[in-house]
């Protein structure tokens, strides 16, 4: 019988944690300039990298992690010195060059775009230490077979609202304006460079704890 109260339960904390709203114009500034095709490849293969992840390490990354004696907090302080890394480099974005500069840069961004699908979009940012840990506890917890879809069931729910964030992201972006562009994008940048520094602190607090330093 489906659980409605425990797929609620779930889906609340996978939401917090994922972020979908949040995670949505970090994506349009990474992807800003390129081809509407690329965007929805960059979305459709963001979110499903994550769902893989997430799905394997949900049952194998409890061994895997242990066999390579490697903490879940320490995954937390890598997460957060990649993001950090994303974070400066989004406030400190160079707004200087020319039109004509500018328009030769979409050019080439359009011919050759990055591919921001795997990091930093689907790992670190969808699956995150965060959603995997939550998973991963989530799961270890549960009573049967039936709890375990339907937590599955409440990560796919968060996904694909993740997707749909994505698909929109750009366009709203767009509608918004430049400028509001640039300043959204600068304060994402702060807080995702904070974001980034509490994953760290979590990591380096739960190390200590646990008495791995």
């Amino acid at each position: 019988m489906f659980d409605l109260d425990l797929f609620l339960s779930a889906f609340a904390i996978l939401f917090v944690i994922i972020d979908p709203p949040g995670c949505a114009p970090i994506f349009a500034t990474l992807t800003d300039g390129t081809s509407r095709r690329h965007q929805k490849e960059m979305a459709f293969k963001a979110v499903g990298v994550a769902a893989i992840v997430l799905i394997i390490f949900a049952y194998c990354g409890e061994w895997v992690f242990g066999k390579l004696g490697i903490s879940l907090d320490a995954l937390r302080i890598a997460g957060g010195i990649m993001l950090f890394i994303i974070g400066l480099n989004m406030v400190f974005e160079k707004r200087t060059e020319t039109r004509e500069d500018r328009a030769e840069d979409i050019l080439e961004e359009t011919e050759n775009p990055e591919d921001i699908s795997v990091f930093p979009m689907g790992i670190p940012m969808i699956a995150g230490p965060g959603t995997m840990a939550s998973i991963l506890l989530m799961l270890s917890k549960a009573q049967d077979w039936q709890a375990e879809l339907t937590i599955l069931a409440a990560l796919i729910t968060v996904l694909i609202i993740t997707l749909l964030a994505f698909l929109v992201a750009n366009p709203l972006m767009r509608l918004m304006g430049k400028s509001f562009t640039n300043v959204l994008t600068r304060v994402l940048g702060i807080l995702l460079a904070t974001l980034a520094t509490q994953f760290v602190i979590d990591g380096i607090r739960g190390g200590l704890m646990a008495g791995l330093f």
